[in-house]
């Protein structure tokens, strides 16, 4: 049976494109360039707001990366202001945490979203009930793809990698959960398709997320069904 659950933030546990692409399009403005769409958007996220502002501006025509540096200064500044916009969670979402709840599942969070900007996210939108442990871009520690952010976690939560479940909604996410040697879902609702997500062999794809409860389930019964 599962021991713990390591969900993403973006596009995984929230959607968040809006806030994302309105907090871009204020930084491209501000070097008359853009807008760019949604759907650019989530091609361009995933590996850090640094990564976001460098696709952005590229697509954008700043092949050079003239204002890169200073796009970085900026788009942060904007996101402090406007991290929360029209940010809510995918349907399902918090029952499937209260699920987890209920069967004492320790729940955490894993992003490449800068750290105090994942905690606003969280408490905005979850409050304080649900997570065990959160973790934003932090000093020090690798982003994802990386694993160690994700090893962190199983010690910070005293359980090993096999026995959790890595939940997030990109390739970047998919190589994280690997890795780690995590059970990998890549799930479908987010900012990535399944054939790309599939792309990567997780161990599961989903299309929803009480589709995750079913996994659980299923590993609960077959433990059940091996002690006997």
């Amino acid at each position: 049976m599962y021991q713990c659950c390591i969900f993403d933030l973006d596009g995984t546990l929230v959607d968040s494109i809006k806030a994302i692409n309105h907090t871009i399009n204020l930084t491209l403005s501000k070097y008359s360039l853009g807008p760019i769409d949604e759907e650019h958007c989530k091609v361009f996220v995933g590996d850090g707001y640094k990564k976001l502002v460098e696709r952005a501006l590229i697509h954008c025509g700043d092949k050079e990366l003239i204002h890169y540096e200073d796009g970085i200064i900026t788009y942060m500044d904007y996101f402090k202001v406007h991290c929360m916009h029209e940010v809510k969670p995918y349907d399902g979402i918090k029952n499937l945490l209260s699920y987890l709840k209920e069967n004492n599942i320790k729940i955490a969070v894993l992003s490449n979203k800068p750290h105090e900007r994942t905690l606003d996210n969280i408490r905005g939108i979850f409050g304080n009930e649900y997570f065990d442990y959160v973790s934003g871009e932090k000093p020090n520690i690798k982003i994802k793809p990386d694993p160690e952010g994700a090893i962190i976690i199983t010690k910070e939560l005293n359980v090993s990698p096999e026995d959790c479940l890595y939940i997030g909604d990109t390739n970047t996410d998919m190589k994280t959960g690997i890795s780690a040697n995590m059970n990998t879902i890549g799930v479908t609702w987010g900012f990535r398709s399944r054939e790309e997500l599939e792309s990567y062999n997780p161990k599961y794809v989903v299309d929803y997320p009480n589709e995750i409860i079913d996994i659980i389930e299923k590993s609960k019964q077959l433990k059940l069904n091996n002690s006997y």
